[in-house]
């Protein structure tokens, strides 16, 4: 089976080699045990492999069930990488899209892979197992963030919208809660509104607090059949509730996730933080560049606990970038556009 190569129309390829250095050219081939795996491996009409040419410049052609690369030396190990990854991910039930894809490729960027595939034992798959679905890394910093989540005791995930950060730490606390490893999940965040005012909300607590917590509630759904979301909100084995509601408490046994932390005050953030029990863990996530603190002249408490905590044993930091974006690519390019303005 055959392929064309990629027309100029539709292939980007790398800049031209420098008078400095020569850009050596190489070519490998790859063998799939599995063939089964080969057509959603290669996609409908070749999609997938005609996006890793497109954003690697280099060609590949199918033979059989070996698939064979073409191009400049480093962009041909990064494909060889890239493809192999891909395969990986189906072989143990992943789904393959081409948001995972743009995932393995910015991943196969990182300087310590420098390109090369090593064939030593990785040790077990870093993943998060819920009800619903099995959750993988789709970036290099959100492996590292995985790891922090069964790591640390309390957790500080910093960055921009769509890397992650609240739906990964409810996935860690959904499996917690399945295992038993903790007996409560505590969702909460600052009831702030975005830079608007959107006047009295009628209705009892939960319906006034609910639409500030809806995110929380998204990502829970997304990793627990509904009904049993609802099971364990009636039982409190689950509780989302604002800020304001922690006061007084000590959370123990508990897996406790504040989002849009840099919506608390100093105030609010010690409060929060000396909530923790014993056998807890918390994660704190926020992006400390949207900060919608009434008033615009009061620290973010999120970025003083960093500031205060960063380094202390128990604690974890992880910071996000454009880069770590796992939405749609045009999301990550919106973050860089306002980032690059100082906003």
């Amino acid at each position: 089976m055959a392929r064309k190569p990629a027309t100029k129309d539709n292939r980007r390829f790398s800049p031209p080699p420098s008078p400095q250095r020569e850009i050596r050219r190489a070519q490998v081939d790859i063998n799939f045990d599995n063939q089964s795996l080969l057509g959603a491996l290669f996609g409908q009409f070749d999609a997938n492999l005609v996006q890793v040419e497109n954003r690697l410049g280099v060609f590949i052609a199918a033979r059989g069930n070996a698939l064979h690369i073409e191009g400049p030396e480093d962009s041909v190990a990064r494909a060889r990488d890239v493809l192999k990854a891909m395969y990986d991910r189906l072989a143990i039930g992943q789904d393959l899209d081409q948001g995972a894809i743009e995932a393995l490729i910015a991943m196969s960027d990182e300087p310590t892979l420098d390109g090369i595939v090593d064939d030593a034992p990785q040790g077990p798959p870093i993943m998060i197992r819920t009800r619903r679905k099995t959750i993988v890394p789709r970036s290099a910093m959100q492996a590292t963030y995985m790891r922090s989540l069964v790591r640390d005791d309390i957790i500080f995930a910093l960055g921009p919208a769509g890397t992650g950060k609240t739906y990964l730490a409810v996935a860690q606390a959904v499996a917690q809660l399945i295992t038993g490893s903790v007996q409560r999940l505590i969702l909460s965040r600052p009831a702030v509104e975005a830079g608007e005012k959107l006047g009295f909300l009628p209705g009892d607590m939960k319906e006034k607090v609910d639409p500030y917590l809806r995110p929380l509630y998204d990502a829970l759904y997304d990793c627990m059949p509904p009904e049993q979301v609802e099971r364990r909100l009636a039982s409190g084995e689950i509780e989302i509730a604002p800020i304001a509601f922690m006061r007084g408490r000590t959370l123990a046994d508990a897996f406790v996730i504040l989002d849009e932390a840099q919506n608390t005050t100093r105030e609010q953030m010690k409060m929060f933080l000396t909530r923790f029990g014993q056998n807890s863990r918390m994660v704190i996530c926020g992006d400390p560049r949207q900060v919608d603190i009434p008033g615009g002249d009061r620290m973010s408490g999120l970025a003083d606990a960093v500031e205060k905590l960063e380094g202390v044993e128990g604690f974890g930091t992880i910071r996000f970038t454009a880069a770590d974006v796992v939405r749609h690519p045009i999301v990550g390019r919106i973050v860089e556009a306002y980032e690059g303005v100082g906003n």
